[in-house]
């Protein structure tokens, strides 16, 4: 992974001292909220609900155990002794003091991490596959990629002041696990003969108009990848509305213009700013893989991990949910649920931090990656070692098995939390989750993913879940709509909207006829619900979920 060097180093320095004067200054009095809301978004900090939190960037989602102890230091030092993984790769603490924040961000430039970027309107964190570097599928690791996008993107003069935030996302298997449809720029590595270069998707996003992006290019060399990327921001720039803050980001630009005459305008603005880059940009790009050389993967027998499963029911049905196939035979994906039943998801205490970087570090080459589906990855664990981190992540209440399943849900910090949420989302997760532990049958629904935001900004990207939940007020009341076959891979859709909505009382119950329902529908066991969704289309399901309105009709 890729170390800071010493310009890095003394960049964050001055940054972070730079931060600490402005928030002394607005301790003091010398500057007030609305002065200061601008500076403190620009080093990740925002004030919620209750108290101002701060978003830590986890570039493309990668970590190694020192980085995730300090996380696990500065959740007990600083705030409540735990942390939120989030759907952006990153990590937010919701109850630090203004005052402590600088120290925060200095310790984490201790182990090369930072909150630059993680808000305001400029380009954000950059996202990559969470199974970068060790997945079966893949044609290259991208994380190079979004590192490098990464530093060129970092305080870039012109585009610090966007007129909305701006998120890109990049893959290197035609399996998209990035989501690069619901971004403003998604890119997936490919190859064309010999040649590696990079397919670009633009104008995708959620929130309150969802759009999935379209292609402006197939094939794009990988040396013209930053002019290009300048070359869409720069149009962007210039033809984003500022006039709406809902209407401004790249989605409603491409929509409004087409993406035909985006492309002519991106293609001539290329050809200009592709004459401006020496070739530097290249060079840096490939120090930058240096960092990213694959570990020297062990070679021994797996009779261990063969053993445990033939033997062990409990390992068996963790192995059978939380693995994923690596490039190497011997090795697995090993995914850590941050999802037990009645949890909160995508929480992690100090301690459990702690764990995984101990078993990062014993086991899996001391690498970590953060799922935007707020989970924990160890991407290169040999076999043999299994039932050891099986046995480690089950003392510390981490071995849950239920990845890709119901209670595998994505859910944003909601009203508990957000100023800006109009519903909880946190409770309704806990409580579908919780029931169907109940009711013992989620194994037997198989692959499916519930995604519940609790405003229209749909941070729990609620519109791509095969089912979606949307919390909304309605005259006071939380009021929950649910839409259908929505999808964030390679074949990305905008869900459905089912019917009205549901009070908080009712919305578990809904989703149980639901799942009832598809379990009645589906042609086999095979059949997943997306599937069986496909098939059969909205009018069935509709039915289960409003009984009263057919009874109401015969």
């Amino acid at each position: 992974m890729y170390s800071y060097s010493e310009f890095d180093k003394a960049f964050l320095a001055q940054r972070n001292a730079q931060f600490r004067a402005q928030v002394e200054r607005r301790v003091a009095g010398a500057l007030t909220e609305d002065e200061f809301k601008p500076l403190r978004l620009m080093n990740g900090v925002y004030l919620q609900l209750h108290a101002y939190m701060l978003r830590v960037a986890i570039p493309y989602g990668t970590l190694n155990s020192g980085q995730m102890r300090q996380l696990a230091y500065l959740a007990e030092r600083w705030d409540r002794g735990y942390g939120h993984f989030t759907t952006r790769q990153n990590i937010q603490y919701n109850w630090p003091k203004l005052s402590e924040i600088p120290d925060m961000l200095d310790a984490l430039a201790e182990v090369g991490l930072h909150a630059i970027q993680t808000s305001g309107n400029t380009i954000r964190n950059v996202t990559a596959d969470h199974f970068a570097g060790a997945a079966a599928d893949e044609i290259r690791d991208p994380r190079p990629v979004a590192e490098l996008i990464r530093q060129w993107s970092t305080d870039h003069p012109e585009f610090q002041f966007l007129g909305r935030k701006f998120k890109i996302a990049v893959t290197g298997s035609e399996n998209d696990r990035a989501v690069i449809k619901s971004h403003d720029i998604g890119l997936q590595i490919v190859q064309q003969g010999t040649e590696t270069g990079v397919r670009v998707i633009v104008g995708g996003g959620l929130g309150r108009t969802p759009m999935i992006g379209k292609e402006i290019r197939a094939f794009l060399p990988q040396e013209d990848l930053l002019p290009y990327l300048e070359a869409v921001l720069g149009v962007y720039n210039l033809l984003g509305r500022r006039d709406n803050k809902y209407k401004a980001r790249l989605k409603i630009t491409v929509h409004e213009h087409g993406i035909d005459a985006i492309r002519e305008r991106v293609e001539t603005l290329f050809a200009q700013r592709r004459a401006a880059f020496s070739g530097v940009d290249q060079q840096q790009l490939t120090r930058i893989q240096a960092g990213f050389a694959p570990p020297a993967l062990r070679t021994t027998g797996t009779s261990e991990y063969e053993t445990a499963y033939r033997t062990d029911p409990v390992f068996r049905s963790w192995a059978d949910t939380n693995l994923t196939p690596h490039r190497n035979p011997e090795h697995a994906i090993v995914t850590i649920s941050l999802k037990a039943h009645g949890a909160t998801p995508g929480d992690a205490t100090a301690e459990q931090m702690r764990r995984m970087a101990d078993l990062a570090e014993r086991y899996a080459y001391d690498e970590l990656r953060i799922s935007h589906e707020q989970n924990v990855v160890l991407p290169h664990v040999h076999k043999s070692d299994l039932p050891a981190i099986h046995a480690g992540l089950k003392a510390a209440g981490l071995a849950t098995a239920n990845v890709g399943l119901i209670s595998d849900i994505i859910a944003c910090p909601g009203m508990d939390y957000c100023a800006l949420a109009t519903a909880r989302s946190i409770p309704i997760a806990q409580e579908i989750a919780t029931r169907f532990d109940e009711l013992k049958i989620e194994h037997d629904i198989g692959p499916l993913k519930i995604k519940i935001s609790g405003c229209i900004n749909a941070c729990g990207h609620h519109h791509v879940g095969h089912i979606g939940i949307l919390g909304l007020d309605r005259a006071g009341v939380e009021n929950y709509q649910i839409t259908l076959g929505g999808d964030g891979t390679q074949d990305a859709t905008v869900g459905e909207r089912a019917g009205p909505g549901f009070a908080a009382e009712e919305i578990v119950p809904a989703i149980e006829r639901l799942i009832q329902g598809y379990l009645t529908l589906r042609l086999d066991p095979d059949e997943t619900f997306l599937q069986a969704y496909r098939r059969l289309g909205l009018a069935p399901f509709k039915a289960v979920l409003y009984p009263e309105a057919r009874a109401h009709a015969a």
